[in-house]
């Protein structure tokens, strides 16, 4: 143990003592959850929270120490939080600019109710590969998107399934995504290598939900008068309350065009912003003020349709307050808990019941999903298990892409399938997803994000029988030889580098 003056190490927890701190706190989310019916999980985090830094101390940690380990994980995220600040002033201002409603008014006119779920996954989908963000893309295309299913009278979940499942498809393998390159950083392989080595897990997945999502629009969705009656409906309130005009997509065009060139995500939205702020003013007659209090308090607007009402009266800063509030306290928990190793603890004890590769790649996937279920954070659910399984692939002569599918499947993807994680909670926020007072309907949207959990389902079925599972190559062997500890060391600090450059930004 170091001096008083330095950073102390936790010696490692018994899992016993491990398990404490987590099976607490997933007690107390159960109670406030679902006997109380009240979604709000902040308050059971923070006792998490506090609960793990009385493990901390017990373990030798200061309250110094512990406190280091919380705002360090927050720290690394500060980029997705930059983000979700970003996407909910996109929001204010792309409704105010007539963005969103052209999207809106588009799509209602050239989709059909019967393919509308298909083509919202491709469309989100295309946009996230493009621009590296699910998040962003969530918050943008899939906020119209919701729109457009309003007017179909298509269920809130099946529309935001999805849509999660596109987005999320896209950031799994567009190489900007900062979790498509966090994944193969801390397993010490390439991005495109692990781009490809995900591709018979991601192709198959995507297509399972495209028919499942279109015999679904074919099964549940009449033609009947009602429903083109409440089409034409909205569709002639968008045109008497806006500016309607293919011009009006220029924010987006800007957004994309953008990411394309390889601009970060942070100032891509920010060029994004501006550009809807400008359109607003030329084109919806928006004064400047305006602007400012849309971008902050988001767009409000009372028409003769209660539809657009609830569609268009959203976004702001403040908007995703509750969302950014909750993302800060998982991820101060899940910095508590790998602060304190209990993490790592129960890591080590799975590890150590392991010796077949299909035993570490089902237990590298599950550790993943598990992290996310209970740390909140989509980082530490990949960074985590990929710094301590890699050694063991290594062991073993299997290729670490094999890891790096792993953590990036049961990380990235199982993200917004947790209400309480970073990512759920922003796709509850941003889409806006009413669940509480024992209203829990509207999380049918996780069962229905098909993509986002087909894809992990595959992966443990392929480890099973043994294929898609590659062995290290003599050129990977020879690699890990060479490198030595420094594969290791770059791990450990991959996370905070990259946040320091900016990197990582949903």
């Amino acid at each position: 143990m170091s001096s008083n003056s330095s950073t102390r190490t936790a010696q490692m927890p018994s899992l016993s003592l491990a398990l404490i701190p987590v099976i607490l706190t997933l007690a107390i989310l159960g109670v406030q959850i679902f006997y109380f019916g009240d979604f709000t999980p902040h308050i059971p985090l923070a006792i998490g929270l506090a609960i793990t830094a009385l493990v901390g101390i017990k373990l030798g940690l200061r309250w110094k120490d512990i406190e280091e380990g919380i705002f360090h994980v927050i720290h690394v995220s500060m980029p997705s939080v930059s983000v979700l600040i970003l996407v909910g002033m996109i929001v204010g201002v792309w409704i105010a600019s007539g963005t969103v409603p052209t999207l809106i008014y588009y799509g209602l006119t050239l989709l059909t109710p019967q393919i509308f779920l298909a083509a919202a996954m491709i469309l989100c989908a295309v946009v996230s590969l493009s621009l590296g963000t699910s998040w962003g893309t969530v918050g943008t295309v899939g906020l119209a998107l919701m729109g457009i299913g309003a007017g179909f009278e298509i269920p809130m979940y099946w529309t935001a399934g999805a849509v999660v499942s596109g987005a999320f498809f896209g950031d799994k393998v567009s190489p900007l995504s900062d979790t498509t390159n966090l994944a193969p950083a801390v397993t010490g392989t390439d991005v495109f290598s692990h781009i490809k080595n995900m591709m018979p897990t991601t192709v198959p997945s995507m297509l399972i939900a495209l028919v499942i999502y279109l015999v679904a629009g074919f099964t549940m969705i009449d033609n009947d008068n009602g429903s083109f009656e409440r089409i034409t409906a909205i569709t002639s309130s968008l045109q008497n309350n806006f500016e309607i005009s293919a011009w009006l997509l220029a924010p987006a065009l800007v957004v994309i065009v953008l990411a394309v060139k390889r601009m970060p995500p942070i100032p891509s939205l920010f060029a994004g912003v501006l550009t809807g702020a400008a359109v607003a003013m030329i084109t919806q007659g928006a004064g400047v003020h305006d602007v400012l209090t849309y971008a902050n308090s988001g767009y409000s607007i009372q028409t003769s349709s209660d539809a657009i009402n609830s569609l268009l009266n959203r976004g702001g800063i403040q908007s995703m307050m509750w969302t950014i509030s909750l993302i800060l306290i998982a991820l101060g928990f899940g910095g508590a808990l790998e602060k304190t190793r209990c993490l790592e603890a129960i890591i080590a004890a799975i590890m150590s019941k392991v010796d077949s590769f299909r035993g570490i790649q089902t237990s590298a996937t599950l550790t993943s999903v598990a992290t996310n279920l209970v740390a909140g954070d989509p980082y530490l659910s990949i960074a985590l298990p990929g710094r301590m399984y890699a050694p063991v692939y290594r062991g073993m002569k299997y290729s670490t892409l094999n890891l790096s599918r792993a953590i990036e499947e049961g990380g990235t993807l199982v993200s917004p399938l947790v209400p309480w994680n970073a990512g759920g909670a922003f796709v509850i926020g941003a889409l806006g997803l009413t669940i509480g007072d024992g209203n829990f309907e509207n999380l049918l949207y996780i069962p229905l994000a098909f993509a986002c959990w087909i894809s992990p389902v595959l992966g443990l079925i392929y480890a099973q029988i043994g294929v898609f599972s590659p062995k290290a190559t003599a050129e990977e062997q020879a690699l890990w030889k060479k490198q030595g500890e420094a594969i290791a060391d770059y791990a450990e600090g991959s996370l905070s580098e990259r946040s320091a450059s900016g990197a990582y930004s949903k």
